[in-house]
């Protein structure tokens, strides 16, 4: 077993009064456990939490005046990867759980609809199953320049299928796409992962539905996927944006930082669930 170890700081210049929500906490997930975490509101404040039942997402809300505000996530947390089988099929349309249907759609940033001609040429006459999504991931790798900078918030799976350069929203984005496109349900998913380049930052890769379970895929190969602490999983950006801020402001800082460990057997069977404790934040 693994553990990480993460620290999200951001700081914003407030110009005036606005309202945040932000998405930056380890998520409610089987895939990992939380032993501890912290969370620092400078200036002090209330806040708001809620949760998604469905996706495991949660949320911070709160109101900033004017000023500089400040927000610090730390957390550990121990990894509980689940081993992949090298074969997995896929499930026809008509068998498909109501809760994956939507991930079968076209949404914002994946414009299925329109590549569907696109990916049925490049992949429609592979073998289906986990094989074929494997392929997706191993074309998007070669064939699109992972570069910073280039794309910006409003930039989708189509432009970055012409474009053919992007940074791991855009990667992922383009393999949700093609996916849907051949009738694989697929959805973004965002959290934390340490990786040497670029500089730290959040990450996105993308999940799968295959033989009645999802799995992940990073075409960036950035990182090892068994090694994300999620944070967001939804349809598309739309969905898992760290923060949402109704306002004028402006950020002052990013840092993000993800040291990784591997957990001693013993530290395993006594570890003990620490309670979530609060900085200058009033939770």
């Amino acid at each position: 077993m693994h553990t990480s170890l993460v620290d999200c700081l951001l700081e914003y210049e407030v110009s005036t009064p606005a309202h945040f929500l932000f998405n930056i906490e380890a998520a409610f997930h089987a895939g990992h456990e939380v032993v501890e975490e912290r969370l620092t509101i400078t200036p002090s404040m209330k806040v708001r939490h809620f949760s998604d039942d469905r996706s495991g997402n949660r949320f911070i809300r709160l109101d900033a005046s004017k000023g500089v505000l400040s927000i610090n996530y730390h957390a550990r947390v121990h990894l509980h990867p689940v081993p992949v089988p090298a074969r997995l099929d896929e499930m026809p349309v008509t068998a498909l759980p109501d809760e994956v249907m939507h991930y079968l759609l076209p949404s914002r940033y994946c414009e299925s609809d329109s590549l569907r001609r696109v990916a049925q040429q490049l992949f429609g006459h592979l073998p289906t199953g986990i094989s074929r999504v494997h392929a997706i991931e191993d074309w998007i790798y070669e064939s699109v320049e992972y570069q910073t900078g280039f794309t910006q918030g409003t930039t989708t799976a189509q432009d970055v299928f012409v474009q053919r350069v992007g940074v791991c929203r855009d990667f992922a984005h383009l393999g949700i796409t093609l996916c849907r496109a051949i009738n694989i349900p697929a959805r973004l998913v965002v959290g934390y992962v340490n990786f040497a380049e670029p500089p730290q930052d959040f990450h996105a890769v993308f999940e799968a539905w295959l033989g009645g379970r999802w799995v992940v895929f990073d075409p960036t190969r950035l990182a090892p996927v068994d090694r994300l602490v999620r944070i967001g999983t939804g349809r598309d950006a739309k969905d898992v944006a760290f923060a949402t801020i109704f306002g004028r402001m402006k950020m002052l800082r990013k840092e993000i930082t993800v040291d990784e460990s591997e957990l001693p057997t013993e530290a395993v069977s006594t570890a003990q669930q620490a309670p979530v404790s609060a900085g200058a934040a009033e939770l």
